[in-house]
């Protein structure tokens, strides 16, 4: 009985999208490298990258990703042929056709139409740059080019044997064999004969799992080249063989043996099938929604070990000996549950800073400037949450230290610098945060202009003397710009504001120094994960709040008639060689003083802000505590100067402060 088996192949639409971004990545990261001095490899990479799209695409009816994509493998097919030349032209046409193709990726994934007009305008370019690059190859390029040039210069019929042996999970990566076996019909004349003997009883057998087996003869005038290209895609999930027929029968008058594929190559071929099948794959894709529900069910169970341990000392249980020691070892399993469980959202940096060659190369072109982009610390990892919010920051920064820092190629000669200049990107963690430094060997900033702009838009009282480091974190002030004329890459005021913004919403700070004529570092500052804090608890009355213990310069012990009243109603507190600026949170949050002597000493807790201090006078600082976070915004409303709240051992409730947002609040 002869039945026809249907596969939704939507059901790997996903799996499908991730590696076009995995591969459009490659592509990219391959031409912003690519010179006439770039070895094959680098060809190479970028069009098996590209070639895998374009598979892909076929498999899975994305017929329009599939073409577009052929048009620029033909472009790359003839680079690492050597008959086209690496070029700044061909290279810009082919980053702007892989804009073009994210596009395209980006609305088959969202289920929205593709732009045609724009897609269409990029295809005639691509067929325009082939019509028109077209030549016959050099003697030097034939050299170089792959064995499909090799055997097309022949008339010469050849006849391939082609042993294709699929894995059982074939189905499962979204490949189809018949595909493949229809490619090799268009390539001559192709004669099929299927090996059935993998097929289990009918009642073992898995719909969705290949057991078939195709041994090939093909007649034509094909090269090797041509047909491993076929088998490209699909070639870590089968076993290929692919022998001229000359070669064998040659093989086989040396040995005296037949050509025929004999029956110890046949169990030998079942039996590396058994050996590989049983090994557990390296990895598996998991959704990012089932590893955020682990994550907070793993919160939940800190929490509860937490009430757990308090709730036995409360009772005067943990005098009890076998009690003590389960308690320890249950926070101990949880402690490693928690850190395993978070390791599985970590991410290496390296996938913020894919996006920031990209953007170098485009300005750099757009301000005529020459500059080298240098990565260190790529694989530092962090959590996937923080690296998906530091991307934009990052880029603002990048940008700005192209357009505002490095000078243009003649400037910097005349200065004595190399005319290209450099921006350094290093990440690396230091205790439980990570550290990123942006640093340019720019012009630097210019704190004269900086002071007297910040002045002009009443940001800083005229009368009122800032040191250096509180000179140049002005930059970060919203709406600040020094740019004389607004353009798509700066001067609107917003940028720098908003990297503050979203550092401090992650619970970390950004600072900057600068050198005039030397250049400009930037140091952001961040937690390896938001879904756990390090934090100081702090008492105010009755009402314990948490305090993120990256933001705190220390604590100090003083006295309430230490701290002056100024002109505009604010208070200033004598530290080290300035005043800062005090933030009562008792009044601020309107919590009853109660019992407690308001005369009698209490605690100030000294806050950087990125170069500006200021002080959060408490009633006494209890302790460090490692809190999971839970979100305020979702389970109530956002709430000015709170970033978020967590469960307490004694299963009270306490505020996570958001530090910037208090100072904005209280206009400080």
């Amino acid at each position: 009985m002869d039945s026809e088996i249907n596969i939704d192949l939507s059901q790997f639409h996903d799996v499908f999208f991730e590696e076009c971004s995995e591969g459009m990545e490659i592509m990219e990261s391959g031409l912003l490298n690519l010179t006439k001095d770039s070895g094959s490899e680098v060809i190479n990479t970028i069009f098996r990258a590209a070639h895998s799209i374009k598979g892909g695409g076929g498999t899975f009816g994305f017929f329009e990703i599939s073409d577009f994509t052929h048009g620029m493998e033909t472009i790359l097919d003839e680079m690492r042929n050597a008959k086209l030349s690496v070029t700044p032209e061909v290279v810009e046409l082919l980053l702007a056709a892989l804009d073009c193709l994210r596009d395209m990726v980006q609305c088959s994934k969202d289920k929205q139409p593709i732009d045609q007009e724009s897609v269409s305008e990029l295809h005639q370019r691509l067929e325009d740059f082939i019509s028109n690059s077209a030549a016959p190859a050099t003697p030097a390029a034939a050299e170089k080019s792959s064995p499909v040039s090799e055997v097309n210069e022949q008339d010469a019929v050849t006849i391939w044997n082609i042993a294709f042996y699929p894995n059982e999970n074939m189905f499962y990566t979204g490949n189809d064999p018949f595909r493949l076996i229809r490619e090799l019909h268009g390539l001559g004349d192709l004669e099929v004969t299927v090996n059935h003997e993998r097929l289990p009883a009918f009642s073992n057998m898995d719909a969705q799992s290949c057991y078939l087996g195709w041994d090939m003869v093909l007649r034509g005038n094909v090269s090797k080249g041509q047909i491993t290209e076929i088998f490209e895609w699909v070639e870590d999930d089968c076993e290929l063989e692919i022998t001229r027929q000359d070669e064998v029968i040659e093989a086989a008058i040396e040995s005296r043996e037949t050509r025929a594929i004999d029956e110890s190559k046949v169990g030998r071929r079942r039996t590396d099938k058994m050996a590989t099948s049983g090994q557990e794959l390296a990895s598996i894709r998991v959704g990012i929604n089932k590893v955020d529900g682990l994550v907070n069910l793993v919160g939940e169970l800190v929490i509860t070990q937490s009430i757990l341990s308090r709730l036995c000392n409360d009772l005067g249980m943990d005098n009890n000996e076998k009690l003590s020691e389960c308690l320890d070892q249950l926070e101990r399993n949880t402690r490693d549950l928690q850190e395993q469980t978070m390791g599985i959202r970590m991410l290496p940096i390296d996938f913020a800073f894919q996006r920031l060659p990209r953007i170098v190369h485009d300005l750099s072109l757009s301000l005529g400037k020459k500059v080298e982009l240098k990565f260190s610390g790529e694989t530092t990892e962090l959590d996937k949450t923080v690296l998906e919010k530091i991307g934009d920051p990052l880029m603002h920064l990048v940008r700005n230290a192209l357009d505002h820092g490095i000078e243009a190629p003649d400037v910097r000669v005349a200065a004595g610098k190399n005319e290209k200049g450099l921006i350094s990107i290093n990440a690396y963690h230091r205790g439980g945060n990570i550290i990123i430094e942006i640093s340019d060997d720019g012009a630097g900033l210019n704190l004269e202009k900086i002071l007297n702009k910040a002045r002009e838009k009443d940001l800083v009282d005229k009368n009122e003397e800032l040191n250096e480091a509180q000179v140049s974190n002005l930059i970060f002030s919203p709406g600040f710009s020094t740019a004389a004329v607004v353009s798509d890459v700066s001067g609107r005021g917003v940028g720098m504001d908003v990297v503050r913004r979203n550092m401090t919403d992650l619970g970390g700070t950004v600072e900057v120094v600068s050198k005039p004529g030397k250049g400009s570092l930037f140091t952001i500052r961040l937690p390896l994960t938001v879904a756990i804090l390090e934090g100081q608890m702090i008492s105010v009355g009755d009402q314990v709040f948490i305090i993120p213990l990256l933001s705190i310069v220390e604590s100090l012990q003083i006295n309430a008639n230490q701290i002056k009243a100024v002109a505009n109603e604010s208070e200033l507190y004598p530290y080290r060689d300035e005043y800062i600026s005090v933030i009562r949170l008792r009044e601020l949050f309107n919590i009853p003083a109660e019992k407690k002597d308001e005369s009698s000493p209490g605690m100030l807790v000294v806050i950087d802000l990125g170069g500006r201090r200021i002080g959060l006078y408490v009633d006494d600082v209890i302790g460090q505590q490692q809190v999971v976070i839970k979100s305020l915004e979702q389970n109530y409303q956002q709430v000015p100067g709170i970033a978020g709240a967590t469960v307490l051992g004694d299963g009270a409730v306490a505020l996570i402060l958001d530090v910037l947002g208090l100072a904005q609040y209280s206009r400080l």
